[in-house]
């Protein structure tokens, strides 16, 4: 039981992460009706200028204090993300709303390497750290109820906290204030919205820089956990199936799915990987998810497409 528990635990936590980043793609649709192929690259942007920064500020500053140095690389990369958000939507995504479902793709596509090569650019092509003070040593709990205790990995458990306080602002977000309930009404209907004095293009605006600031806490994680180096980018494609999954049109529907993906994953490595050789690990969410586009293809909490035509 304890070491079910523990795989359980683990799982939950990998969840939570998944569901970080499949939630800039969940927000991004459902106000503008654009699927952003490029939310791996503004992940692994952000992760960059977060690792940069935090290597510079130092330096140009003269600070001895790494919490101090964290908090303005956090800021100015916060700052960067809201600034590349802006140029995204505005010089680019805001002329091909309601396009083409090929357009879009090959759109966000290009906005996906080019932001590859213009970090590259600015900000290097090596490996980088980003240490924000997350232990990594493992601990042991519940060691009164099972025998040995459950293998608990702290940088999990605070990422994982930090995930969920994300969660939890940007539902009090969208719940309590102004701006997020004209977030709710735009996603809602686009045209009933503008009738009612929305305004369309700055709602847009203000969701891609939202997914920005999502972006970077998700590459500040990764990076903690991985290093930044570009293959942080395909940490979306592991949001995918979680999209699928929870449905493109829902912020909770993310949350769970990726929670349902993560315990998934691990369970059954686990329990079924020693009879299958191995590797579920790597295809179960891709297979799930291919299970719901066969039989529920607007997932658990989406809406049919059909109903928002």
């Amino acid at each position: 039981m304890g070491f079910f528990l523990e795989t359980l635990l683990g799982g939950l936590m990998a969840g939570m992460l998944y569901s970080l980043v499949a939630l800039g793609f969940v927000l991004i649709y459902k106000a503008s009706g654009v699927f952003n192929f490029a939310q791996g690259a503004m992940v692994l942007f952000a992760a960059l200028a977060m690792a940069r920064f935090a290597e510079w500020v130092p330096a140009w500053t003269g600070l001895e204090s790494k919490i101090a140095a964290n908090l303005i690389a956090f800021l100015i990369a916060g700052a960067v993300m809201f600034v590349v958000a802006w140029v995204i939507e505005r010089l680019v995504l805001r002329h091909l709303v309601n396009q083409e479902g090929a357009t879009l793709l090959m759109a966000t596509l290009g906005i996906t390497y080019f932001m590859e090569g213009l970090g590259q650019t600015i900000f290097g092509g090596d490996i980088y750290k980003i240490d924000i003070g997350m232990p990594k040593e493992p601990m042991f709990a519940l060691e009164n109820m099972f025998q040995g205790g459950i293998l608990i990995n702290k940088e999990d458990v605070i990422a994982a906290a930090i995930a969920a306080a994300l969660v939890v602002a940007l539902s009090m977000f969208f719940q309590k204030t102004s701006t997020g309930r004209a977030l709710r009404a735009v996603a809602d209907d686009h045209q009933a919205a503008q009738s009612i004095g929305i305004p369309l293009n700055r709602i847009w605006v203000i969701v891609w820089c939202v997914a920005g600031v999502v972006a970077l806490v998700a590459g500040m994680i990764w990076g903690s956990k991985l290093g930044v180096q570009f293959s942080l980018a395909t940490v979306a494609l592991r949001a995918l199936p979680v999209v699928i999954l929870g449905g493109l049109t829902s912020v909770p529907g993310a949350i769970i799915g990726g929670l349902i993906i993560g315990v998934g994953e691990k369970l059954s490595e686990v329990y079924l990987g020693p009879y299958v050789g191995g590797g579920i690990e790597i295809w179960f969410a891709y297979a799930l998810a291919l299970v719901f586009l066969l039989f529920r293809p607007q997932g658990l909490f989406g809406e049919k497409i059909i109903d928002r035509v």
